[in-house]
């Protein structure tokens, strides 16, 4: 689908079947959502360059995202989709300056370029070049990705009451209670880490945007980029304190689990160690040997039940009194 955005912020969406010759003056973006080959060929026939294909994005090295040629400005990004799912994942969106005009290539729909197509018409004054289109949609974007953060940093802030504190500090955990926060805290660090690359990405772009020519000449859109790019870098500070919270989030998880499994194997040491001393009176006295003066004592078998009972309470209480137990 090509939806074509006039300078005023109206969308309007090109078909196929009554191509265009020429495109209007006042149309300033051009977005392409899952584009097919005809719409590549007709976009290429508009502008006169040539449109990224799904392989092309798919395929394009780092090296070689950001670059120029006779008619136009290529900059790829990767952008965070799907942020409120359990699954994040990153795509990469094809940012093309062609002289006046702005076109992006995108195979996903990030939130952030519904946020944006639906405030460019609130824009006072509008926006009269590609470069400045461009210039606010990023920022639409980092403005989203902070967005994103904060219910990251939330998130983490609730993941470690439960990790800490449980449903309840006076009831006990469910089995595998900890074992299950593990799956929650892996997302969570997906989240953030898929973020950090993101940032990471917008970041190159940023700079290569910023020393463009289009951009320098003009002082609103040059210090919107700067802005943004100072935005860039206060997040990629923040998601990594996100990120080291997490580690200590994983940290503390593994470590309470092992004091958990730790005081299982102490509850059957303890018990193994507290029945030991029965245990041996109760061997001593079925050895069927002949001459065994309780054995005809009629008091014999409760005396024998008595010495087992007190050699096991015994260390019991010596356990409680260290503070074994």
């Amino acid at each position: 689908m090509i939806t074509a955005y006039r300078s005023s912020g109206e969308a309007l969406v090109l078909p196929l079947e009554n191509r265009l010759q020429a495109l209007p003056e006042d149309i300033v973006w051009l977005d392409l959502y899952l584009p097919g080959k005809d719409e590549d060929s007709y976009v290429e026939q508009l502008l006169g360059m040539q449109v990224p294909t799904r392989d092309d994005l798919k395929d394009i090295e780092p090296s070689s995202r950001l670059y120029k040629d006779e008619n136009a400005v290529y900059m790829t990004g990767s952008l965070l989709c799907r942020a409120d799912t359990d699954i994040p994942l990153l795509t990469d969106i094809a940012f093309v300056l062609c002289g006046p005009r702005l076109v992006t290539v995108r195979y996903e729909d990030p939130r952030s370029f519904r946020l944006f197509s639906a405030s460019m018409c609130r824009m006072p004054g509008g926006m009269k070049t590609g470069s400045a289109v461009m210039a606010r949609l990023m920022e639409t974007i980092i403005d989203r990705t902070a967005e994103i953060l904060e219910n990251a940093e939330v998130r983490g802030d609730g993941l470690l009451t439960q990790i800490f504190e449980g449903k309840d500090r006076r009831s006990r955990r469910p089995p595998r209670y900890l074992e299950n926060l593990l799956v929650d805290v892996s997302t969570h660090h997906r989240l953030v880490s898929k973020t950090r690359d993101s940032l990471a990405s917008l970041a190159r772009v940023m700079t290569f945007l910023y020393a463009l020519p289009s951009i320098q000449a003009d002082k609103e859109t040059r210090e919107l980029c700067r802005s943004v790019s100072r935005d860039i870098q206060s997040l990629s500070e923040h998601a990594s304190f996100i990120s080291g919270n997490i580690a200590f989030l994983l940290d503390a998880t593994l470590g309470l689990i092992s004091v958990e499994q730790n005081a299982i194997i102490k509850i059957f040491s303890i018990a193994s160690v507290v029945f030991l001393p029965p245990t041996l009176v109760a061997s001593l006295y079925g050895m069927n040997f002949r001459f065994m003066p309780e054995l005809n004592w009629s008091y014999g078998y409760p005396a024998a039940l008595l010495i087992m009972l007190v050699s096991a309470v015994i260390p019991f209480f010596f356990f409680r009194w260290k503070g074994w137990l």
